[in-house]
């Protein structure tokens, strides 16, 4: 496998004739531009996945009177025969 640091030095020896570099201010031209541009698509995708599997969970709300307990023993109840059945 090739070394990668030789590999990032050379990116950075041909980058860096591109930007001239003015000792009196400093930006992040190019590269900083790139990186951010990998992060923001990086969260783009990690909240498109997060909404696909959130859409995937499916939960019942217990009801703050408690009728929420009684319905579901009430639907494992009727669940019951019909497993029995099939």
């Amino acid at each position: 496998m090739p070394d990668m640091s030789a590999s990032v030095s050379l990116a950075v020896t041909h980058l860096v004739p591109l930007a001239e570099v003015d000792q009196n201010k400093v930006t992040p031209g190019v590269l900083g531009f790139i990186v951010f541009a990998v992060m923001a698509l990086a969260v783009w995708g990690l909240m498109k996945s997060m909404n696909k599997h959130m859409r995937k969970v499916d939960f019942e709300e217990a009801d703050a009177s408690g009728e929420g307990a009684a319905r579901k023993d009430q639907d494992a109840a009727e669940a019951a025969p019909r497993a029995r059945r099939g």
